[in-house]
């Protein structure tokens, strides 16, 4: 039940506090969008070649079996 009402015993701030930002959160935040951003590339990076060593290998094989064939 806590859950569902913890925004009513948050201790109340006045609206022109809600504004301003603070240079460490604004770092902080930055470091973790950097960090997502990175790792997202990493993994877009290591997907790719992936699907490049598949499409290499792929490759190999139909023309090992085109040419067996005949």
């Amino acid at each position: 039940m806590a859950m569902l009402t913890h925004d009513f015993e948050r201790i109340f701030q006045p609206p022109e506090g809600r504004w301003r930002v603070r240079p460490t959160a604004a770092r902080a935040h930055l470091a973790t969008i950097k960090r997502f951003c990175l790792c997202a590339l990493t993994i877009f990076l290591a997907g790719g070649s992936l699907a490049a060593i598949i499409a290499l290998k792929t490759g190999v094989y139909f023309w090992r079996f085109k040419l067996g064939a005949g």
